[in-house]
């Protein structure tokens, strides 16, 4: 069977992406885990992963002063637009853009650009299959490579152990990460939560997956809260053409099995758990994954 690639996409931050991608992860078999929320990784707190290897990740250079060959002329300090170098000539890294004026520049050839460490990704084993996961240091750049590297992985340890299936918890929003993250997968779910505020968020990333041509589905999460945004949500998609395959009712069990450290459809066979294993599904017919991975848990 050909390697199929699922992204759990959203607009934004906390709309129960991570929680659904958990269930799948305890639903399927042969499959690898990928967590490419590289900026706030959370998909580790359910899994409880053991790391098996790592490996730092270089996001980006800095300027380094060579202070022996350093004359003080000043032309480093003048040219450079972010003021990262102090009166001293010392170089603030948080502030360093990595942009090389100041070196192209030095009559002395006193500055250099050196790669600098901007977090780590790592490979570890956890009780529901192999799982590629990564830190990116706060403040630090090149969130969008880092997912690559955490896909490129991900894809190589499934076509080694011969999985039908990527599972990637993607990044919220519609930057360089969750470009990284959907470009080339085989769908794009989006989960929603019924709010306006929601719906605008959910036209953003299905415009995304739209402009790279991915196929789209959308869960609406938590959409007995307000049932009449839920419908407009349903309405906007059906006139997109875009199929909603979910709608995830409140559990405060969610919550619970966060607490405790395990997936919602491991932790309870409640209404959320039923509708997320209807969804699972729904997601197995889309992808072409066999319905037998559906008998995990």
């Amino acid at each position: 069977m050909m390697l199929k690639e699922l992204v759990v996409v959203s607009g934004k931050g906390g709309t129960g992406k991570t929680s659904i991608t958990a269930s799948f992860a305890a639903l399927a078999t042969n499959k690898v885990i990928a967590d490419c929320d590289v900026d706030a990784a959370d998909l580790h707190l359910v899994l409880d992963p053991k790391i098996i290897y790592r490996e730092s990740f270089t996001g980006g250079t800095v300027a380094v002063i060579d202070m022996n060959k350093c004359n003080y002329c000043g032309a480093c300090r003048y040219l450079c637009r972010f003021d990262a170098i102090s009166e001293n000539y010392k170089i603030d890294a948080f502030s360093c853009e990595g942009c090389g004026v100041c070196m192209y520049n030095c009559p002395r050839g006193a500055v250099k650009m050196e790669e600098k460490n901007a977090g780590e990704w790592f490979i570890s084993e956890t009780r529901l299959g192999p799982l590629v996961h990564a830190r990116l240091i706060p403040g630090q750049e090149n969130s969008g490579k880092l997912v690559s590297i955490v896909r490129a992985k991900a894809r190589s340890i499934a076509e080694e152990k011969g999985f039908d299936l990527v599972l990637i918890d993607g990044s919220p929003g519609i930057g360089c990460p969750v470009i990284a993250s959907v470009t080339g997968a085989s769908l794009v779910l989006a989960v929603t939560e019924p709010t306006l505020s929601g719906l605008h968020d959910l036209e953003r990333i299905l415009s995304l997956a739209g402009h790279f041509r991915i196929p789209s589905a959308v869960c609406i999460n938590k959409y007995d809260i307000n049932s009449e945004m839920a419908d407009s949500i349903e309405k906007y998609c059906d006139e997109k053409t875009i199929p909603v395959i979910g709608r995830v009712p409140f559990d405060p069990v969610v919550t619970k099995a966060q607490v405790a450290g395990v997936s919602v459809v491991e932790y309870s066979g409640g209404c959320a758990s039923l509708e997320i294993r209807k969804l699972w599904r729904e997601v197995c017919y889309r992808t072409e994954i066999s319905e037998k991975d559906t008998e995990r848990v």
